[in-house]
């Protein structure tokens, strides 16, 4: 078995997230699709992360496996005859040789999240941000996003699968606030998310911008289980998978948007 590290960036506007459906748009479906051209034999292309609909991923790591292989290739080969294969907006930025075992997944240490709301109107980077008319207060924004780290019950800010059994516990390592020119960036890093945990909490954030809501009623939010946070659900187009670290990677450190506005 033959398997390569892949790292990975789009812009997810057109695709309905990153795992596979029947009948729908899918980076993974893409990617698949270009993997069973290039190779003969049995593939397995797994993902770090499954992002939503809409999402972006300025790093997405995926773990590539190929039963057996016609010819020798080099990790650049293979990179190159994806990209060609591909849409505009998926592309390879690097393959790597890695062990076997590697799983994309399962081997992730932490995954950072960044939300990009643009203060500004702008006729270049609508797919990118939440644009919010309103003055908001970063201030207050900041105090809030910092209540955030450590562990919390996130019920109150993610979407469950009543298909499925699982806590809503998620230990958050990093959470801050900051501006980049005219955006307002919210960052987050923790081991696992859960389904749109981090599109409610920047919805609760810009209503504690707007004045609409208090640091003390977003606290409550961590306190208490309720349902009311979903429809302040922030929209995908200002949301990238930032980073998703390995063992030994560092977290990013600047505080800069995935993509300014100039």
């Amino acid at each position: 078995m033959h398997t390569w590290k892949l790292e990975i960036e789009y812009e997810g506007t057109r695709y309905r997230g990153w795992q596979i459906q029947h009948n729908a748009n899918t980076i993974q479906g893409e990617l698949q699709k270009a993997a069973y051209q290039l190779f003969s034999g049995k593939v397995e292309l797994g993902g770090a992360g499954r992002t939503d609909a809409g999402v972006h991923a300025r790093q997405q790591f995926a773990h590539l496996r190929v039963s057996e292989l016609q010819t020798n290739i080099t990790p650049r080969q293979i990179q190159f005859a994806f990209n060609d294969l591909l849409p505009h907006d998926i592309n390879i930025k690097k393959v790597s040789n890695t062990a076997e075992s590697f799983d994309a997944r399962r081997d992730a240490v932490q995954r950072f999240y960044l939300y990009q709301i643009s203060t500004r109107r702008t006729a270049f980077a609508k797919n990118l941000v939440w644009w919010i008319k309103d003055d908001l207060k970063v201030g207050a924004m900041q105090e809030a996003a910092a209540m955030l780290v450590g562990k919390h019950d996130f019920y109150s800010f993610c979407e469950l699968d009543e298909t499925k059994k699982q806590s809503t516990i998620v230990k958050v390592e990093r959470s801050e606030l900051f501006t980049d020119g005219d955006l307002i960036c919210f960052r987050i890093g923790a081991s696992h998310f859960l389904w749109k945990m981090v599109r409610r909490i920047v919805g609760i954030l810009a209503e504690v911008g707007r004045g609409n809501a208090s640091v003390s009623d977003f606290n409550r939010l961590l306190k208490f289980q309720t349902s009311a946070a979903a429809k302040y659900t922030a929209p995908p187009s200002g949301l990238f998978l930032e980073r998703v670290l390995y063992p030994g990677d560092a977290p990013p450190s600047e505080s800069k948007a995935v993509f300014p506005l100039g």
